[in-house]
């Protein structure tokens, strides 16, 4: 640990005390997320046994080659990244001769291993895109000239994105998506039907929705999971009595093509679900994260008329080919802001050239300042539009964190979700609350070399004044971060989630790691706060 205002651990997370600040804050490691992506890709696990191998030659009773014809090869294989394969190889010979495997990856490349007779060999793979192949491995005795070959059936882990014009799948207040009418109960769920319904595949890899919680009696949280799993521990959507909050959420999708939301409160919830998209392990658009941009901000006149938008009235917004995304950008990540509203309602994003649809990205009450993640598809003329849905106006601020197109290489790879960061747990975090104006680092380089941006669920509590969190990339090395020569990041003219005083706040980030895999998480308040950050998922370039 190196002690110089930051104090930092490999593979783990630091906190920097405010500007000005000439003692370390000390850190701890989260060794627990060393091996995740690992983890997660290695549960794609596929094998073919050496009883399914078949003769491509079989030599004539009596014959030299007599000794080959136990010759077979067994295959197992597991994910290794968002397209990596690693294949082990399983020969069994009667002979010691020298023997060639050839592997046939399925996507038109070979690569030949060597043994003398029975052995295992354990070849690597990276496909060029996400999907399905089926591999092949001949083994061939050369002494004699027989050979048996068998396939394996192998998925990539990773999955890319195709937008989806934003569709309600739920909605409990109407029984939309639902058997009838009626709220979630408390300690219950609602299944939510998404392979197979709205156009979405019913193989569907994981799915993106708006997950709006309203109509609120008690404290309590949502939480997300593939249907056929393990109910997770961590959180999606907080909220307290007569709340209506919304969180975007990436979620796994189940076999049968269902997802569920599980109510853990103690009374009866409303919930709202809305589709914008989902991912599918078949070549579609791969993902760009890019430093936090903002695009719209109507108190100052950028990229829209300078003055609040007026109730029940949107605005379009020139996305691809303008600001470092291109012009064959399909969908864009944004992060969406609303301050100032003089009374309630909620906001719409959707592709232009479509009409609203009938649901929303963030629900506001009067003189409230809140923001959620938003993914939307991009209209064919590369805009989107915003639309106040509420009668009265109100300011709004859009910030660009990535977007997704066909030449875009990060893939995404769902992890079963892990806390990293509590600052109330002093098992995780032995320093205590957020410091004001003070920053937490974390270091993804060593645990995801090859991850462009991480999916995180990043909740704010204890909060005893209002202000806001910045999540983007630090420009220092970790090497430099070790040696105590690094700088000072500037944060950018951003913002990732917003508070007021005693609110818990919750809110999606897609952050970029930069070019040295290092994220920084800046409290922009006067005081102290704490918090929580969950680990969904990383786009893997991989």
């Amino acid at each position: 640990m190196i002690a110089a205002g930051v104090g930092l651990v490999p593979g783990g997370v630091a906190q920097a005390a405010g500007p000005g600040a000439d003692a370390a804050q000390g850190a701890h490691g989260v060794s627990s997320s060393k091996d995740l992506l690992k983890t997660a890709t290695s549960a794609f696990a596929f094998s073919s046994p050496a009883d399914r191998s078949v003769k491509t030659t079989l030599p004539a009773a009596g014959s030299k080659a007599a000794a080959a014809t136990d010759l077979k090869v067994g295959l197992t294989g597991k994910g290794t990244s968002a397209r990596g394969i690693e294949l082990k190889s399983e020969v069994t010979s009667g002979t010691t001769t020298p023997h060639t495997v050839v592997i046939d990856w399925g996507d038109g490349t070979t690569s030949t291993e060597h043994t003398d007779g029975t052995g295992a060999r354990t070849s690597r793979h990276a496909y060029a895109e996400v999907g399905s192949y089926t591999v092949k491995a001949t083994v061939t005795d050369t002494a004699s000239g027989t050979s048996a070959a068998n396939t394996m059936a192998f998925v990539t882990p990773g999955s890319e994105f195709v937008p989806h014009h934003p569709t309600r799948l739920l909605d409990s207040r109407d029984g939309t998506g639902a058997a009838q009418a009626a709220q979630v109960p408390a300690w219950g769920e609602a299944r939510v039907k998404v392979g197979g319904n709205s156009g979405i595949p019913a193989d569907v890899a994981a799915v993106v929705l708006n997950v709006t919680v309203t109509n609120t009696r008690s404290s309590g949280h949502i939480r997300a999971y593939a249907d056929g799993t393990e109910r997770p521990t961590t959180s999606n959507v907080n909220y307290a009595a007569g709340d209506s909050v919304p969180n975007l959420v990436i979620v796994p999708v189940g076999k049968n093509g269902y997802v569920n939301l599980y109510n853990h409160g103690d009374l009866g919830v409303d919930l709202i679900a809305d589709v914008t998209g989902y991912f599918t392990r078949s070549s579609a658009n791969g993902y760009t994260p890019t430093d936090p941009t903002r695009f719209v901000d109507s108190r100052e006149g950028l990229g829209t008329s300078r003055g609040q938008v007026a109730g029940r009235t949107q605005f379009g917004v020139q996305i691809a080919g303008t600001r470092g995304v291109p012009a064959g950008a399909k969908a864009v990540a944004l992060n969406v802001t609303v301050t100032d509203p003089r009374g309630s309602g909620h906001l719409t994003v959707f592709p232009s050239g479509q009409a609203a649809p009938n649901t929303s990205n963030v629900n506001f009450t009067g003189g409230q300042t809140i923001a959620n993640s938003v993914i939307v598809p991009i209209g064919a003329d590369g805009k989107i539009v915003v639309r106040n849905g509420g009668w009265d106006p109100a300011d709004v601020i859009v910030d660009v964190v990535g977007y997704y197109s066909p030449e875009s290489v990060s893939a995404f790879v769902p992890m079963r979700p892990l806390r990293e960061l509590d600052t109330r747990d002093p098992s995780l975090w032995p320093n205590g609350p957020m410091k004001p104006n003070g920053f937490i680092v974390s270091t993804y380089v060593e645990e995801y070399p090859t991850a462009s941006g991480m999916v995180l669920n990043t909740t704010v509590t204890n909060t005893t004044g209002a202000g806001h969190l910045i999540v983007f990339p630090d420009p220092n090395t970790l090497w430099q971060y070790q040696n105590g020569t690094q700088n000072r990041p500037v944060p950018p003219n951003s913002s990732n989630l917003n508070w007021t005083a005693g609110k818990t706040v919750p809110n999606l980030v897609q952050a970029s790691t930069g070019v040295n895999g290092i994220v920084d998480f800046w409290n922009r308040s006067g005081s102290k706060v704490d918090l929580v950050i969950d680990i969904f998922g990383l786009y893997d370039r991989g």
